[in-house]
């Protein structure tokens, strides 16, 4: 089922046309990600969709009675109310139903007999556990902890969280509401690594269809089961992830190249053709395809190559003008020849990181350290990191990272403990907020500082990091986070290093310059210590994982892939699971004995988790039956006062068990 068909879209400011002829459509239960170089129009496309903003051309349908959620990248979200209020405003019908519900049950108390009474008990009951009236307060709290707030923010006043948390309560609240079609941008903007990880889960399980604007890739690898890619020319829809779509794109580009070359070839020899025989005894002929061949030129020239062979001549024809008259054999050659198959692929990043000096194998190794200032942030297993390496440093914001890359850079002692370089390091540093640059400096002067070089050398080289014009003459006050990022970029390319220390590296860059930025890392000879939260990077670069745990205060080494440490701590959850199951029939023995208290009480709580579970399966079957018999009730009202009772109590007991099972849970 089509929830939004998409027809001719076109956006323009003035003459400049934003976007142009997109044609798409939005199916129910599909997951859809929207990507495309900064500046492309992917927000705009999303507001044109909701109706806050007006095509220019073309026309948008939408499926009748459609529910869209939509998720700005800030929200704005003003409200009087706490955010476990916003919420439970969603549910505003079940909660009507419940009341009803309670005066029913208190009407049939009070009354002998009311057949009217009792068949309206039993039809909104039904419908209200259909619906999950029971459940409700339960997936509240869910999705607002998966989301990262804690249960003591559950009751904040709106108006005192900050612009993050503001999103994240909206989305709370747009997940709780569950639109037909959800159309989020940059969702992971103001989420942990663990939040983003839910919401991968929450989204994969979504029942309707989804719209999603991202920059991060490992999230739509998880998320989403088809790409639309952006271009200036349109847009075009692949199946599958962000990675399947790599792919897919690489062929689908390399496939154009060998039909464009082919059908050029083609058309060469059609013109040798009209040029030999023009004046010769087949000019009828001759002069017949050469009409052809000027139709044909002038239709490439105008829609382009894959529209001529593609779609009929009397729909083409429609879109184009084409001359009266026919060209000259010579000019139908030259234009030939100089038909070129369009590069719709964003501009690229020209950039290449040096290494050409060899580091010792050794190049970074710690003895019990500890980082921080006046009090300890973590400490950590002693280190070692070697030539060729990458380490990825992850955690959340304020755990410690930067601090880290401060005290590997000397610029600040260890709290305890001692960190060692290797010998005969050449380190380049990129830093999160791009220090060490001059803010009245010209984006000129700027590299002149690092090398010296004429300036057309100078302008020549800024090109190469999408710096054209007058933008060198750009003051650094001036510059936008991602224009700040490709200056930093620029300059560390300047250098000859074999050691990086890279601090969020891809923040501010569209995917376009994140595949690039991949690359030339992947290809880099020296040794890397990535911080970042972007997983796809981590995940095709890193050999080591050191991720910080500020609860616990140290930092953990896991030697291998992202998706290796993802997949072994799914496996310690499957066991964990199964330990579970089986803590039950555990008796006290001299081995359990001999564990110390916090063994003794983790096995407690895991016993008494399963004893809570099973009660609530019980408690969940006997409210099934109890909801059966009392949307057929028996004719005495005693037993169906009975019947009501026993069902309250039930639900209470219930309710009381799933708030003692989310806290042995946590």
């Amino acid at each position: 089922m089509s929830l939004i068909i998409s027809s001719n879209l076109t956006k323009s400011f003035g003459h400049v046309d934003i976007f142009s002829g997109l044609n798409f459509t939005i199916e129910h239960g599909s997951r859809m990600a929207i990507v495309g170089p900064n500046g492309v129009g992917k927000t705009t496309l999303l507001r044109i969709l909701i109706g806050k903003d007006t095509p220019s051309e073309g026309r948008v349908t939408k499926a009748k009675k459609l529910r869209i959620g939509y998720l700005p990248q800030a929200k704005d979200f003003q409200s009087d109310s706490t955010v476990w209020d916003e919420c439970l405003a969603v549910f505003a019908d079940l909660r009507k139903m419940e009341n009803e519900i309670n005066l029913l049950a208190e009407q049939m108390a009070d009354l002998t007999e009311s057949s009217q009474i009792l068949e309206r008990y039993g039809q909104i009951q039904a419908e209200f556990e259909l619906r999950g009236g029971y459940t409700y307060e339960t997936r509240m709290r869910q999705v607002l902890s998966g989301l990262g707030f804690a249960d003591s923010e559950f009751k904040m006043p709106i108006a005192h969280l900050s612009g993050g948390q503001r999103t994240r309560a909206y989305l709370a609240k747009l997940l709780l509401s569950e639109p037909d079609l959800l159309l989020l941008d940059e969702p992971t903007n103001h989420l942990d690594i663990a939040a983003v990880e839910w919401l991968e889960s929450y989204l994969s399980k979504w029942d309707g269809a989804v719209l999603i604007v991202s920059h991060d890739r490992y999230f739509l690898d998880h998320a989403a089961n088809g790409i639309l890619e952006m271009t200036a020319a349109g847009v075009e829809t692949y199946r599958g992830n962000y990675s399947h779509y790599v792919g897919q794109r690489a062929e689908r580009w390399e496939r154009r190249q060998k039909v464009f070359k082919a059908e050029k070839e083609k058309l060469l020899k059609e013109a040798e053709y009209i040029k030999k025989h023009i004046e010769g005894q087949r000019v009828s002929q001759a002069r017949g395809k050469l009409r052809r061949l000027s139709r044909i030129i002038q239709a490439i020239e105008q829609v382009g190559m894959d529209a001529v062979l593609n779609r009929k001549w009397s729909v083409v024809s429609q879109d184009i003008h084409v001359a009266t008259s026919d060209l000259s054999p010579d000019e139908a050659e030259r234009r030939v020849r100089s038909l070129r198959l369009p590069d719709h692929r964003p501009p690229q990043l020209h950039l290449q990181l040096r290494a050409e000096k060899r580091s010792g194998e050794m190049v970074i190794r710690s003895k019990e350290l500890k980082i921080g200032y006046d009090k300890a942030l973590f400490s950590s297993p002693d280190l070692e990191l070697h030539r060729r390496e990458c380490a990825a440093l992850i955690g959340p914001n304020g755990a410690g990272k930067t601090t880290f890359i401060k005290t590997l850079l000397k610029e600040i002692l260890p709290f305890a403990g001692k960190v060692n370089l290797g010998a005969s390091l050449e380190i380049g540093y990129f830093s999160q907020a791009h220090e060490g640059m001059d803010e009245e400096n010209t984006l000129m002067e700027e590299i002149e500082s690092v090398s010296p070089m004429l300036p057309g050398s100078i302008r020549e080289y800024l090109g190469k990091f999408l710096f054209s014009g007058d933008d060198v003459f750009k003051k650094v006050l001036t510059l936008s986070g991602g224009e700040r990022g490709r200056l930093a970029l620029a300059k560390l390319s300047l250098q000859d290093t074999n050691l990086l220390l890279l601090d969020e590296p891809t923040n501010h860059l569209d995917i376009p310059a994140q595949e690039i930025m991949q690359q030339v890392l992947d290809a880099y000879k020296g040794t890397i210590l990535l911080i970042t939260h972007d997983r796809y990077l981590i995940d095709a670069l890193a050999t080591q994982i050191w991720e910080i745990f500020p609860d616990a205060t140290n930092l953990s080494v896991f030697k291998g892939t992202y998706s290796q440490m993802r997949k072994e701590r799914e496996k310690e959850a499957e066991r964990a699971a199964l330990e579970l199951a089986s803590a039950k029939g555990i008796s006290g023995s001299k081995r359990t004995s001999r564990r110390d208290p916090a063994q003794k009480e983790k096995r407690r709580r895991l016993a008494r988790l399963q004893e809570v579970e099973n009660k609530v399966a019980a408690l969940e079957s006997r409210l099934a039956e109890l909801g059966k018999e009392l949307e057929n009730p028996p004719e005495d009202a005693g037993e169906i006062r009975k019947l009501g009772e026993e069902y309250t109590q039930v639900q209470d007991e219930m309710d009381a068990m799933l708030i003692e099972w989310e806290e042995l849970a946590e």
